[in-house]
């Protein structure tokens, strides 16, 4: 597939970090845009794996039932919000949908209701965000620190966080196939 113009960056795309990104939440991250318009830009970085101890008002990690639940750095934005991001199309007057089979929001019922059943939605609970001023999204895309590719829920939900990056350079093929392959670490030959 062909780099895709910056004027494509709209909600449902994926920001995959350039290996010049090297440090931080950003390095090797993927970030699924969720908002993008003139007054700036809204996104969560899905592919950072978080170890977090939640309030049992929250989960009750003995009520998990449900084995598609994972916990993301959604960002370095307001780390204390936890946003849902989910699978399920089922209450469509709290969701926002960023792309086929991917929603944004809910609320506390949903998300007892969606961890307690073994057979509910793929679900990530995102902490922080990552957000973008007017027009600082297309500077930093035109100074290449990003790639866009179209995101799907099967990258979002179904790919383990750590392959993400790789995979998606992969399935862009051409030189980002080959940018998928540099070590994490430059030093280790």
């Amino acid at each position: 597939m062909e780099h895709m113009p910056y004027s494509q960056i709209q909600k449902g795309t994926f920001l995959i970090s350039s290996p010049d990104v090297d440090m931080g939440l950003f390095f090797r991250s993927v970030v699924l845009i969720c908002e993008h318009n003139s007054s700036g830009s809204f996104g969560l970085v899905i592919n950072k794996s978080l170890e977090l101890e939640l309030p049992e008002e929250i989960i009750n990690i003995h009520n998990l039932a449900n084995p598609h639940v994972g916990i993301r750095a959604g960002g370095p934005v307001q780390t204390n919000q936890m946003m849902l991001l989910h699978t399920s199309g089922h209450i469509p007057n709290q969701t926002l949908q960023i792309c086929d089979g991917v929603y944004l929001g809910g609320d506390l019922q949903f998300l007892q209701e969606s961890i307690t059943d073994a057979n509910g939605p793929p679900i990530h609970l995102c902490f922080g965000y990552a957000g973008w001023g007017a027009g600082q999204l297309e500077r930093e895309f035109l100074d290449g620190n990003w790639f866009i590719h179209p995101a799907s829920s099967r990258q979002i939900f179904y790919t383990p966080t750590e392959k993400l990056w790789p995979n998606v350079l992969r399935e862009m093929g051409g030189k980002y196939a080959t940018l998928s392959m540099i070590p994490e670490d430059l030093s280790v030959n």
